[in-house]
């Protein structure tokens, strides 16, 4: 666990640091999370966690607890520094905007999405509103009910084609998971009847980001309702291209009876960079996740035989995604590769 804590709670600090005082520690904080995380992905070498004396995997319940907990006051110092109220340099804003919008798109994300598949009620609600925050508290929903269930499929709209670009991935997956979570969600309330809430969570979502920005407007203002906007968005953003990369061109076959095969280690590529993915909750492992999404984070596996792997890590692929003609270029032709020796084994 020692790396999951190095790597997430050093840019905490400088965050904090870095949005009340500017200067210095606003520059450390962009190279940090834009800069040095790559520099010790070739420094440090092997697993990003490792089994202690009893063979077992320590939990990471703890740090998600931390890290979730922590969200929320980086985002009032992250919008108060935007917005002008803590006294920055123009130049230390922008520094803050670029650092805080990476941490909150690789570190909160990832973390909130390994609270919302805890089976305990607090971790869930906290991991719900870290979304909420991001004005994407729909993925709460939409996530396990939907993406789990039809990743690598037509019907799942955060599992991009091969071929398509992430400028028209992007809004086909954030307004189709909206879409899809409702219907799951207003289908599972249909089904338990009186049992379930009169609240439907969406109102929660709603409503919770409307909260959300009230508080951003009564901290600072109409400067801070787009500082906060701009923040979410940025966040938001770059999990549409966590899912992109992720999931690009992999196909689960439909069988007769209307059911896609089950998944498997093939349906999502993987990196195997042991900072970045310790900065992520090693998200980057994400097969075994889609095959156990129960497991905790740190117990995560990586078989690099089974597994389809990114060329780079997983951020520097999101880069690349921006950038549709090179993304393809080297995207492509692995995907082919993978479709070519899927049909040999299933000839064989």
């Amino acid at each position: 666990m020692a790396w999951f804590w190095i790597a997430t709670t050093i840019p905490v600090v400088l965050l904090a640091l870095g949005g009340l005082l500017g200067g210095l520690w606003a520059v450390a904080a962009l190279v940090y999370m834009s800069g040095l995380i790559h520099v010790m992905d070739r420094l440090v070498q092997g697993a990003a966690a490792k089994t202690g004396d009893d063979g077992e995997f320590p939990s990471g319940m703890r740090l998600s607890l931390v890290l979730g907990l922590a969200h929320f006051p980086l985002m009032v110092i992250a919008v108060l520094a935007l917005a002008g109220v803590t006294g920055i340099s123009l130049g230390a804003k922008i520094c803050c905007f670029l650092a805080f919008g990476l941490f909150f798109g690789q570190v909160s994300n990832a973390n909130a999405h390994e609270l919302i598949h805890k089976p305990a009620r607090f971790a869930r609600r906290l991991g719900m509103w870290v979304y909420i925050s991001l004005l994407f508290g729909h993925h709460t929903s939409a996530h396990p009910k939907v993406h789990h269930i039809w990743v690598a499929t037509e019907k799942d709209p955060n599992s991009p084609k091969a071929g398509e670009h992430f400028y028209h991935f992007w809004p086909r997956a954030w307004i189709g998971s909206f879409k899809a979570g409702w219907q799951a969600e207003t289908a599972m309330r249909k089904r338990a009847g009186n049992r379930r809430s009169l609240l439907h969570p969406y109102v929660i979502y709603v409503g919770g980001a409307l909260l959300c920005l009230a508080v951003a407007a009564r901290l600072a203002g109409l400067s801070g309702v787009v500082a906060y906007v701009a923040l979410a968005s940025y966040g938001s953003m770059q999990l549409l291209l966590s899912d992109y990369v992720q999931h690009y061109g992999l196909h689960r076959q439909m069988r007769e009876n209307g059911k896609p095969e089950p998944v498997g280690p093939e349906h999502s590529w993987n990196a195997p960079q042991l900072y970045t993915s310790a900065l992520m909750l090693n998200a980057p492992r994400h097969s075994d996740h889609h095959m156990v999404p129960t497991r905790d984070y740190p117990a995560l596996q990586l078989d690099k035989t089974t597994m389809p792997i990114l060329p780079r890590s997983l951020p520097l692929m999101a880069i690349l995604a921006l950038w549709p003609r090179q993304w393809r270029r080297v995207m492509d032709p692995r995907v082919e590769k993978l479709r070519v020796a899927k049909l040999r084994a299933s000839q064989q």
